[in-house]
């Protein structure tokens, strides 16, 4: 049974960090390309980060970038967000998502077969 479990969201204020992790079970980890999307009550769900199999290439958000980052560690199965300088506006549902090989580095959630629950960040002002 494959499982994505998201942890380490919770509330901070603007400026402060955040580490999220996302615990693969159950899947070829080192098979698939992982991505992490939010989405906040009334907007639609948007791509964040994404990372490739091995970990060498990434791919962010224009509204994250410099601000994030995206890192997996294959050997337990896991995968990171680590978000700094937060904002009001990136409050929102966090999930993990895996897309199996032949995997691109894109936000189109239709190629991602595996979601996690999420995990919620609020970042208040």
């Amino acid at each position: 049974q494959v499982q994505l479990v998201e942890s380490g969201g919770g509330s901070v204020q603007a400026g402060g960090s955040l580490r999220l992790s996302c615990a693969a079970s159950g899947l070829s980890y080192s098979n698939y390309c992982f991505a992490w999307f939010r989405q906040a009550p009334d907007r639609e769900r948007e791509g964040v980060a994404t990372i490739s199999p091995d970990g060498r290439y990434t791919y962010y958000a224009d509204s994250v970038k410099g601000r994030f980052t995206i890192s997996r560690n294959n050997a337990q199965n896991t995968l990171y967000l680590q978000m700094n300088t937060l904002k009001p506006e990136d409050t929102a549902m966090y999930y993990c998502a895996a897309q199996p090989r032949p995997c691109g580095l894109i936000f189109n959630g239709s190629v991602f077969t595996r979601w996690g629950q999420g995990t919620q960040v609020t970042v208040s002002s």
